[in-house]
């Protein structure tokens, strides 16, 4: 209990004693309510964990699956809405923030998840943010950084951030020094369609392509020069997207 209160000082400037955190931090009791389901789950006590976790769940608005292994040290800050699974395994120094989700994949073909490991695996150190959604059995890496918001399906490398729907890997944090540098997108590691990003694409490659058209126009050129692959028509962007793109256009200006 004495690292779960140096867990909270150490991460949350908004602490002020011990009074407080004890009476009015639900991420604090989630924790201890879990810890006591948790020792009757591993024990075979039946029904009795659940109704633990229920009551926890309708207390502090965070649900821990009394199945669930947690470590040393975790801190859930404000908490409201944090969904822990029960294959979920979470090391020690870990914190997440409210919205956070630790759930699977999907849920079809039940009968073959009963009993197996769905949930992910979250190493030491490792802070996810507001909102983020982690899903499956994919293992996130020592100290790394989910960002708020993001959606990841994959398994996360050690001393990394990662951001977006689907999540990817955008910074490496050296272990050592703790220099961070950038990492260059990759698409080809992203197995969820990111509609939004090929939009934003599209735009892109459809202003760079009247820009050029501007240029040859201003500097009095009557034909368009081959330039890129292409006769001056616009570059490729496949019928799904353009589809897209356009429904996002109507979207924005009402007329949806």
């Amino acid at each position: 209990m004495r690292e779960d209160l140096q867990a909270i000082f150490e991460r949350d400037p908004a602490a002020k004693n011990v009074v407080e955190v004890v009476l009015a931090y639900p991420g604090l009791h989630a924790i201890w309510l879990h810890r006591l389901a948790h020792k009757l789950h591993r024990h075979g006590v039946p029904v009795v964990p659940r109704l633990i976790s229920h009551f926890s769940r309708f207390v502090t608005g965070i649900e821990i699956h009394p199945g669930a292994r947690i470590g040393r040290r975790l801190f859930i800050d404000h908490g409201m809405g944090v969904v822990i699974g029960e294959t979920t395994e979470i090391g020690d120094d870990v914190t997440l923030y409210q919205g956070v989700s630790l759930a699977i994949y999907h849920t079809h073909d039940v009968p073959r998840l009963r009993g197996r490991k769905r949930h992910p695996t979250l190493g030491n150190g490792v802070t996810v943010g507001v909102g983020a959604k982690i899903l499956g059995a994919i293992t996130v890496g020592d100290c790394a950084i989910v960002g708020a918001g993001s959606v990841v399906t994959k398994d996360v490398p050690p001393y990394t951030t990662v951001v977006g729907i689907p999540g990817r890997v955008v910074a490496e944090r050296d272990p050592t020094t703790g220099e961070r540098r950038r990492v260059a997108d990759d698409t080809r590691q992203v197995s969820l369609p990111d509609p939004e990003l090929e939009v934003i694409r599209c735009l892109h490659a459809k202003v760079a392509e009247l820009e050029e058209r501007i240029a040859l126009i201003e500097t009095g050129q009557r034909t368009v020069a081959r330039a890129n692959g292409h006769n001056g028509a616009a570059r490729p962007c496949n019928e799904e997207i353009e589809r897209a793109l356009q429904a996002s256009l109507r979207a924005f200006e009402g007329k949806d």
